[in-house]
């Protein structure tokens, strides 16, 4: 039997060539006075890619020729690098233990999801984070850096005491995003000996 979603990561060097970026749904209705109503339909955005500008070459084409296969095309999800938001710093910063506020202990809970938020204050969008890079995984309570396990399969932050009450509880990490094809079918043009094309490889992000 085949798993729904395989640790495994996408080919970097044609990751790195991807356009995509997140994606919402916001159902608008005009009103016969000029104002709208704006309803959003989820919570969490999710994020769509095209691969296929990232094949540079022909082992690039082959690469991913073997990756769709051992996927079975849709059928089970995997790891990708995201090439412009992959880590909880800002763009060109290095990751620290202070970079991202998880919450606040309260003697008892030893676990935490990571979480990057976009914006500041109240209005700021809150991303869980579920699939971190293990090695990379910072983190802090009350600014002091403190061991912590990372399950690096669902996000969960577990210190080996819980944190006392009323302190800051934060991190730093890279990330992946869980996704899958978008496609059952993968065109692909060998267009010269060294060169390869696949028009399309699109990619939706999932919730595994």
């Amino acid at each position: 039997m085949v798993a729904s979603f395989s640790e495994e990561r996408f080919p970097l060097a044609v990751a790195f060539g991807t356009s995509g970026g997140p994606e919402r749904r916001t159902d608008i209705v005009r009103l016969s006075t000029g104002y709208e109503n704006r309803n959003q339909r989820t919570r969490h955005s999710w994020r769509r890619y095209d691969a296929g500008s990232g094949v540079k070459s022909l082992a690039d084409l082959v690469s991913v020729l073997e990756f769709f296969e051992a996927r079975r095309g849709r059928l089970v999800g995997f790891r990708f690098r995201d090439p412009f938001d992959a880590a909880s710093a800002r763009w060109g910063k290095p990751v620290t233990a202070l970079d991202q506020p998880l919450g606040t202990g309260d003697g008892t809970a030893r676990g935490f999801q990571l979480v990057k938020r976009y914006g500041t204050g109240a209005d700021a969008y809150v991303r869980p984070i579920r699939k971190p890079l293990a090695g990379t995984v910072r983190a802090a309570v009350n600014g002091v850096v403190t061991d912590a396990d990372i399950d690096a399969t669902t996000g969960i932050l577990t210190f080996a005491a819980a944190p006392p009450v009323g302190s800051a509880v934060t991190a730093g990490f890279e990330f992946d995003v869980p996704v899958r094809f978008d496609m059952d079918h993968l065109a692909v043009n060998v267009a010269a000996f060294e060169a390869g094309d696949i028009p399309s490889i699109p990619l939706v992000e999932i919730r595994p």
